[in-house]
């Protein structure tokens, strides 16, 4: 599709344009007023933070996402309550964690009467607008405009689904998302009123299919692996070790582009076995067995993964581009963030899951001009269930944050100022089995130095000694000198569980497929 000419527009006019409210802050002038931004989420699939190079990635270049941080703040400690999908996009819209918003594992159908932030700032006077993925199993609510991917959606000719039916577009779906959504931004919306717009990938997830401009990326080089390609878990939970998940058993010939996608158009089919058939062919000329295989799937994957990272960050550079030649970029907040970390060969693994840190972290990026000092990093613990709260304080509507959300504005944080009571510790809870990767339930707390992990199925138990240990390879929960830290976080533990309300945690949830019901251990 074809995108139509970008009319100009005065910057004066659009600045008024957007002006709803003012709001007063320490970062301007005593008295000075700051006009109703408005807020433009990036969001991802599965893009972990270590593959972005504002993040200090020694695989990868991420420009634009970079020109992001460096215009703006970097959070390194942004976590995720549930580390799959939906869930995480239940957590974002609603401000709270799965056993209140209903959503525990892929496969449920979100509740969309509840209170989400899209729809409170709707209700105040924001015009709403959600292009991309959504995959929540129901219709999107709370927005004024949406265009979505039916399910997972492909990353070619996708169909697309809208107020108005649906449509099949041809070409690349990181490009067609953003089509659409640079078209809503210059012909579609109401300029007279501020705009919260929901910009969302479905790349780079699983089944990493490049887009025609990047199918020979990365031919020419050997990424490197990490350190833990060939982790054998010896030292963690029996968990770790019965997952489905591995770079060197788990891959599918479609995952590894031995099998060509089936819905590619007749030129499309050309350009791919163009640029996989030869490399096809070098492979099974080899035949490698072991590590060698391991060793060549994990290229084959990476590379994949990297090469539908790079056309995110080249359509996330012509929105940003967008934005300054129409002046909307002085006025609007942009975040990028991802549902949740990913990993990249790190213990010999892909998917997500986990309470480790790889799959825990997302990446987390705000740039908010004349507001945000460029360049900062702040290093606190903030989650998805921030999100709605923060949003709506930015929007200036910190009184019509409900109390049913869970988490804390941010705000503070992207002025550089952090509450004394901010947060010292972080509640996970995973639900998703029996489900794909066979990851065992689990839940846990994670401080500044610890994490302590409870597979509550299983009767294990992991603690982890972050400074000393941040691969989190050595299980110290049955060592006699961490006996202390072990009764403390357990404590502390106890706590957030009971203030975030969480029912017991070993007893059955509604849809999960398992009825058993052990004591708890």
């Amino acid at each position: 599709m074809e995108l139509p000419p970008v009319a100009p527009r005065m910057a004066s006019r659009l600045l008024l344009a957007c002006m709803m409210a003012v709001t007063t802050t320490a970062s301007v002038q005593a008295g000075a007023k700051v006009k109703q931004p408005n807020i433009i989420f990036i969001f991802t699939d599965d893009h972990a933070s270590h593959a972005i190079s504002a993040y200090g990635s020694r695989i990868n270049k991420t420009p634009n996402i970079d020109r992001l941080a460096q215009e703006g703040m970097l959070f390194r400690h942004c976590l995720v309550t549930n580390a799959i999908c939906g869930p995480s996009r239940a957590c974002i819209l609603t401000g709270k964690y799965s056993h209140k918003n209903g959503f525990y594992r892929n496969g449920n159908r979100f509740d969309g009467s509840q209170v989400t932030f899209p729809k409170i700032l709707q209700n105040h006077g924001y015009q709403t607008a959600l292009v991309g993925k959504w995959h929540l199993g129901t219709r999107p609510t709370g927005f004024d405009y949406w265009e979505v991917l039916k399910g997972q959606g492909p990353y070619y000719n996708p169909e697309m689904l809208s107020q108005n039916g649906s449509h099949r577009y041809t070409g690349y779906t990181t490009d067609i998302i953003t089509d659409l959504t640079i078209q809503w931004l210059d012909q579609k919306r109401d300029r007279d009123r501020p705009f919260l717009l929901m910009y969302q990938h479905k790349a780079p997830h699983r089944n990493w299919q490049p887009g025609p401009k990047h199918l020979n990326l990365f031919d020419d080089v050997t990424i490197p692996e990490p350190d833990t390609l060939f982790d054998n878990h010896a030292k963690r939970a029996s968990p770790s070790r019965n997952q489905k998940m591995t770079i060197a058993r788990h891959l599918s010939d479609f995952d590894l582009k031995l099998t060509a996608p089936r819905n590619l158009t007749p030129q499309q089919r050309q350009r791919w076995d163009a640029a996989y058939g030869p490399k096809n062919e070098a492979f099974r000329r080899q035949k490698l067995t072991g590590k060698a295989l391991t060793r060549w799937q994990y290229q084959r994957y990476i590379k994949d993964y990297l090469r539908c990272v790079a056309s995110v960050d080249d359509n996330i550079g012509r929105l940003l581009e967008f934005l300054t030649q129409t002046g909307l970029q002085d006025n609007t907040v942009v975040v990028y963030s991802s549902d949740q970390g990913w990993y990249l060969g790190d213990h010999g693994w892909y998917d997500k899951r986990w309470m480790y840190e790889e799959s825990l972290t997302m990446p987390l990026i705000v740039r908010w001009p004349h507001i945000v000092q460029p360049g900062s990093v702040n290093s606190d613990m903030v989650s998805n269930v921030d999100f709605a709260e923060t949003f709506l304080d930015i929007a200036g509507l910190k009184q019509a944050i409900p109390d049913s959300m869970q988490g804390n504005s941010f705000k503070p944080l992207l002025l550089g100022n952090t509450p004394k009571d901010w947060r010292d510790s972080f509640y996970y809870h995973y639900y998703e089995f029996p489900g794909p990767h066979q990851v065992a339930k689990h839940y846990g707390i994670r401080t500044s130095n610890y994490k302590l992990i409870n597979y509550y199925r299983v009767g294990e138990w992991e603690l982890f000694d972050l400074k000393n240990d941040p691969d989190e390879q050595i299980n110290l929960y049955s060592q006699t000198q961490y006996a202390s830290v072990v009764k403390d976080l357990k404590k502390k533990l106890d706590s957030l569980q009971q203030n975030l309300d969480e029912p017991h945690p070993e007893k059955p949830v509604p849809g999960d497929p398992e009825t058993k019901n052990p004591s708890r251990k």
